[in-house]
């Protein structure tokens, strides 16, 4: 390969394949969402000269109508990554109300940069697009939210681990995303503490996490609308259909539980979710394939290795450490069996299952729980199903019939 067609940007200790698509700090690889990733290159590509905010979200979003607190975003999560505050060193200028420079010391190796302005990438003629604007919680918290396709309204409750921009071009997500956004105005945000919404937040609570769901339908104006939860989004879920019955017309659920592991009485999962945890703070977000994969194999075992390596990638992206152990310990402490005899909305009930992260009963019971509520077991092993394998098709014809489609 030459450098015309991978091009190198070195500064500081940081080096950019941009053929790779990989940033590396000493030669150890710095953990990039596709879009930040996108924004420093375009920077680079400009060294020294200011890039407006409408160039730059042109550049990055080509399919996409988003704010611009995207873009700031984006510039905060990128000088953390560089280690701006931590060391002083201040690679990125901003011009208030203007845009962003690259200003450090470049060293490029390929086409000589700033012969020609690079042309922003083509979105295909037929493209799916989403939204992402913010609302602000009850706590100041703010909180990402997207939408996309048009129809009756259906919103997922957030899941962990969750990153809207990030799962938009996932080969674990796409599929769900591309067959409801078909038949829906699809929302989806990202949880308190994660993603795109605010990392240092002082409440990670059940309350807050039902609250922030609140927000999100409320800042869309969604009077009435469909309701889907997976894992423990499931629990957030059933809770906000208990106490806003008129909001919700349909409730799904998938891979729920409708309590936290420490109220299951097995004192084996305990002990061995608690060591878990401790090992979360200490080894989340660093490049160690082997951690990674204790998460990866309980929740898609069967996946491929395009699959296996988003969701590897994911863990570093989503959450911090602290935030990563803080969420798994609230987790366990999940009990929303008093409100299901309340939830007077069809639900159906989705469980896989061989399910390696959430056991098999904890679906019959949450469905057990619920009124009326169908039940529908799935053959596969995964938590996250996906779309290559027989439970998806038979998870889409049942919640289609579920939902009416046509």
């Amino acid at each position: 390969m030459t450098p015309d067609d991978n091009p190198v940007y070195e500064f500081g200790a940081f080096r950019l394949e941009v053929g790779e698509r990989r940033l590396l700090r000493d030669g150890r690889i710095v953990p990039l969402t596709t879009k930040v990733f996108d924004t420093l290159r375009a920077l680079l590509e400009r060294s020294g000269r200011l890039l407006t905010k409408d160039e730059l979200m042109q550049r990055i979003w080509p399919d996409s109508v988003v704010e611009e607190n995207n873009l700031n975003h984006n510039i905060s999560v990128l000088r953390r990554a560089l280690g701006e505050q931590a060391t002083g060193q201040r690679y990125i200028e901003t011009v208030p109300r203007v845009g962003y420079r690259f200003v450090g010391t470049l060293k490029y190796s390929g086409p000589i940069a700033g012969m020609h302005d690079p042309a922003p990438p083509v979105a295909p003629a037929q493209t799916l697009r989403q939204i992402i604007r913010f609302c602000t919680s009850t706590d100041g918290t703010r909180i990402a939210y997207s939408t996309a396709g048009s129809g009756p309204p259906l919103v997922k409750a957030a899941n962990w681990l969750n990153h809207l921009e990030y799962e938009w071009e996932s080969p674990v997500w796409k599929h769900w995303i591309a067959e409801i956004s078909r038949r829906h105005l699809f929302v989806r945000y990202d949880e308190r503490g994660c993603g795109l919404s605010d990392w240092n937040v002082q409440d990670l609570s059940f309350d807050t996490w039902v609250r922030d769901l609140g927000t999100v339908v409320d800042a869309l104006g969604v009077e009435r609308f469909a309701l889907l939860g997976i894992s423990q989004g499931g629990a957030v879920a059933a809770a906000y259909a208990a106490r806003h019955p008129e909001r919700v017309s349909h409730l799904i659920l998938c891979g729920a539980y409708a309590r936290g592991w420490q109220h299951r009485g097995d004192a084996g999962e305990i002990e061995a979710r608690t060591a878990l945890i401790k090992l979360t703070r200490l080894g989340w977000g660093k490049n160690n394939p082997a951690f990674r994969q204790i998460f990866t194999t309980r929740f898609i075992p069967n996946a491929g290795p395009s699959e296996m390596e988003w969701f590897n990638d994911l863990q570093q992206i989503s959450a911090s450490p602290e935030n990563a152990a803080r969420l798994m310990e609230e987790f366990s402490r999940v009990d929303v069996r008093p409100l299901l005899a309340q939830i007077k909305v069809p639900t159906i009930v989705f469980h896989c299952q061989d399910d390696k992260a959430i056991p098999f009963n904890e679906g019959r019971l949450f469905a057990a729980g619920i009124p009326g509520a169908k039940f529908v077991p799935l053959p596969s092993s995964n938590h996250l199903l996906l779309g290559d394998e027989p439970a998806w098709n038979i998870f889409l014809r049942e919640m289609g019939e579920f939902l009416g489609w046509q």
